[in-house]
């Protein structure tokens, strides 16, 4: 891969390719780290910590009681829909392990997207904590789920903080609605059970699906993209040594406030156990002031998250008086990190923000920024192995950009090649086909790249605005307002226009409740040309959201 300009500019100590064979399956991961440092506290959740040797054991014992459920064979799919609890770890290695696939699903769902991501992806089990089978039971006969495993959220508790939380939980604070769930089993009946019955090793090939992880994709509906455990220990690899550069074995500590259930922080926190860090699961990241309280906690060294997180932890006042002498890196991927919320980060924390691109059908990593880059509004250089291309019409290939006048004839489709890159959407071939093109995964996405071989992501093409015939990025209108005085957050979509095609809407959260629609068009006029300044502008208290953070762009649309 010598041939690829960006190898040259990869951080010290990351090597032009890795081998994505290295470790076996993604068990075998946790049975390596469990060998060599067993005692290594790997996650922690609401002050309570499982060992590496811990994590082995427990997950072997659920496997073991998932093996022992009739109709179940090597490859069916088992769903887990559960916030981040030491729970979650558990069951990922647990299915794992026993030779099945796991499905992540959003405990937020309504019945019917449950209903539709258990029909599409055929489970027959699922593991599911208590506070939300309400749910699952408006849907479950609707299903081929056939097994029900329950969980509370202080399941693997000592037995007195387990009773207290739990608890609290169902009585005080009322967070579990009545459910019935015929046949139930609850979860630490299933560890029991899995531990007298033993558990009897599954030989799993790399190239065994080990995930059905549902995304919209690049197009359509929701549909689950095939990531194999080869496809996510590759992307373990890639990210580890690109991130880790300065990384010590058993002395890191990760803030894992994204939901496991994503494919951005299920794969770093692979990465994380990779360097036997500590990852601290955080349950309900929304509740800022207690995710601050967590952080005061820990000397944290590591941190993920998305623009909406790190624009709400910075607007508290009690962030600033966080320790930060031990962190090394902030990684941002999802959406595109905000100029004004980079800066404010890196001043706050001293720590810049490592910007990095991927998507869900390449496990997701494609590329990354090098470690505390200033903000330059790129995602940086290809990951070792990987390698892309930016096509226009006709799948023509732009080539690199040499200088800013070249770039709008050099911007098209970004696309990939990888090792981890998916096998392809579940039971969808024809959706499958549209993706890919000449071995290439389309991205759906829009950038450009420099001679050096640096990324810089424009939109989605689905999300691009056309105004007159003229390109709008909605990032970019995004960004200039929210460097502005007195703007929180903001959201930009494109609206029908009987003129124009489409006009600029902006949905926007103010903290200072004095500024006008036109004071937002004026502070646009002096960055931005005439027809990417919003003709509509809404002010609201707070914008529609996805579990992770990404601004519902659709949702704006209705917003009046």
């Amino acid at each position: 891969m010598t041939e690829f300009p960006w190898i040259a500019k990869y951080p010290k100590g990351v090597p032009a390719r890795i081998d994505p064979d290295r470790v076996a399956n993604i068990p075998a991961l946790l049975d390596g780290i469990a060998e060599k440092h067993p005692n290594a506290p790997v996650f922690t959740n609401m002050g309570v910590t499982l060992t590496a040797k811990e994590s082995q054991s427990l997950s072997c014992d659920l496997a073991g009681y998932l093996q022992s459920l009739p109709g179940m064979q090597k490859g069916d799919r088992v769903a887990i829909m559960m916030p981040n609890l030491l729970q979650y770890p558990i069951a990922l290695f647990a299915i794992l392990r026993a030779g099945f696939i796991v499905v992540n699903v959003n405990p937020l769902y309504t019945a019917r997207e449950l209903e539709h991501q258990l029909k599409d992806s055929g489970a027959k089990a699922i593991i599911i904590i208590e506070n939300f089978a309400k749910t699952l039971e408006r849907v479950l006969t609707h299903t081929p789920v056939k097994h029900i495993i329950t969980t509370q959220v202080g399941d693997l508790f000592p037995f007195m903080k387990r009773t207290i939380v739990n608890t609290v939980v169902k009585h005080v604070k009322k967070m579990v609605p009545e459910w019935h769930l015929p046949g139930a089993v609850d979860f630490r009946q299933a560890l029991a059970i899995g531990h007298r019955k033993g558990f009897s090793p599954v030989e799993i090939s790399n190239e065994d699906v080990a995930l059905l992880q549902y995304t919209g994709g690049t197009t359509g509906v929701s549909k689950g993209a095939m990531l194999t455990h080869r496809n996510v220990l590759a992307n373990v690899e890639q990210t580890g040594h690109w991130i880790s550069v300065s990384f010590k074995e058993c002395e890191e500590v990760a803030m894992c406030a994204l939901p496991l259930y994503h494919i951005f922080a299920f794969t770093a926190t692979l990465a994380f156990l990779n360097w036997t860090a500590r990852s601290v699961l955080i349950t309900n990241p929304r509740d800022i002031k207690g995710l601050v309280n967590e952080c005061k906690h820990w000397k944290f060294s590591v941190y993920t998250g998305v623009n909406t997180l790190y624009n709400a932890l910075l607007n508290n006042p009690e962030f600033a008086s966080v320790d930060f002498s031990r962190l090394k890196m902030a990684v941002a991927g999802g959406t595109q990190i905000q100029k004004v919320v980079a800066e404010r980060w890196k001043k706050t924390t001293g720590i810049g923000i490592l910007e990095a691109y991927g998507l869900t059908e390449a496990s997701p990593g494609v590329c990354g920024n090098l470690p505390d880059a200033p903000w330059d509004g790129s995602v940086g250089y290809p990951l070792p192995n990987t390698e892309v291309t930016i096509r226009g019409d006709g799948f023509k290939d732009l080539g690199l950009c040499s200088g800013p006048e070249d770039i709008d004839t050099h911007t098209g489709e970004i696309c990939v090649k990888g090792p981890q890159v998916m096998r392809g959407y579940w039971n969808r071939p024809e959706e499958t086909a549209g993706v890919f093109r000449d071995g290439w995964l389309r991205t759906g996405d829009v950038g450009h790249m420099d001679a050096d071989g640096k990324i810089t992501i424009t939109d989605r093409k689905k999300d691009m605005i056309l105004v007159s015939g003229f390109n709008v990025y909605p990032n970019e209108v995004e960004s200039v307002i929210a460097s502005m005085p007195g703007v929180l957050e903001c959201g930009v979509v494109g609206v029908p226009h009987e003129r124009s095609g489409e006009t600029v809407k902006a949905v926007i959260v103010l903290k200072d409740p004095s500024i006008t629609k036109e004071d937002v068009q004026k502070y646009c006029r002096t960055q931005l040309t005439g027809y990417k300044i919003p003709k509509q502008i809404i002010f609201v208290d707070s914008l529609p959201k996805t579990a992770v953070g990404k601004i519902l762009r659709r949702e704006l649309k209705d917003i009046v």
